[in-house]
Formats: C-alpha cells, structure tokens, sequence
C-alpha cells in the first residue's frame, strides 16, 4: 500500500470531509485552511476573508484502491464548480472551488477533469474551479474535525 495525499476545497469543510471519508480508499479526511499569507490561521480570521486561504480537506488514501482520477471525479460530483467563491449560501473567497496540486501530473489530471466536466455539459456555466499550487495545509480545529458525525449528521446546503 502506498498512501497517497490530496487537497480539495469545495465550500464548507463539513461536507466535503464527510463526503469523501466515505469513499473507498479514503483513509482519512481532515479539514482545515489551505492558499493564504498567514501562518496557523483559525476559523474566526479566516472566515473573515482576508487571510486569502480556502476551507479544504486534506485526503490520504490508498492508492491500491483508489486514485487520483476518483477522487476528482468526486469532488466534482460534490460541488457547485461553477460558482466563483460560493457554495449554497457561504460566500467568500474561503469557499472557492480550488484544487492543490503537488506535481504536474496532478495539474494535468486536474485540467483534464475540468475539461472533462465542462465538456459534459452537467453544468450550464463553465467550471471556475482553480488549480493552485500545493501549499502549507493547516488543520482546523478539533470541533470541525468529523464536524457530521459528532453533530448529528446533516449537510451543507450546496
């Protein structure tokens, strides 16, 4: 087993982490705050938008029993890429659609997927999701952390 690592905002952390912990392959999903300027930043600053960073979910999994490909694939299935910095009603660069790419053979995956999605035709608007490079990952808070399953469940509305 090779464990692999991927990074993905696509709104709330809540539901993104949620969503991908189920899939097979996933060993682990943990939210946090990725793309700013500051170090070690909290929920409070950088809900207020001007840390520059993304609510993200860092990814680990196995790479024997899933890929790269499937977890774009998901990510796409999961969120509205098509909206610039909004998911449902959480508005602000913090909620932009971005992938984090570490090599370039994640960007070219990534550019595929999103010509992949755009050529569909899923979505009436095309794909805004950027691809930014890979950065510090800083994780949030404990009470964010599996936020569903110690709150009862639920979803973000997208």
């Amino acid at each position: 087993m090779a464990t692999r690592t991927a990074i993905f905002a696509a709104g709330c952390f809540w539901g993104v982490e949620d969503r991908f912990r189920q899939l097979p392959g996933v060993l682990e999903a943990t939210s946090g705050y990725i793309g700013g300027h500051v170090d070690d930043p909290g929920y409070r600053r950088v809900c207020s938008g001007d840390t520059g960073h993304a609510e993200a979910v860092e990814v680990r999994y196995d790479d024997t029993q899933t890929d790269y490909a499937a977890l774009l694939e998901a990510f796409f299935d999961m969120h509205n890429p098509t909206t610039r910095n909004r998911q449902g009603p959480d508005v602000g660069s913090q909620y932009r659609s971005a992938i984090f790419v570490g090599s370039e053979e994640e960007k070219a995956a990534a550019q595929s997927a999103i010509e992949a999605v755009n050529a569909s035709g899923q979505w009436p608007n095309p794909v805004v999701t950027t691809i930014e490079p890979l950065a510090t990952f800083w994780r949030a808070e404990e009470y964010h952390q599996r936020y569903f399953e110690k709150n009862g469940g639920g979803h973000c509305a997208i």
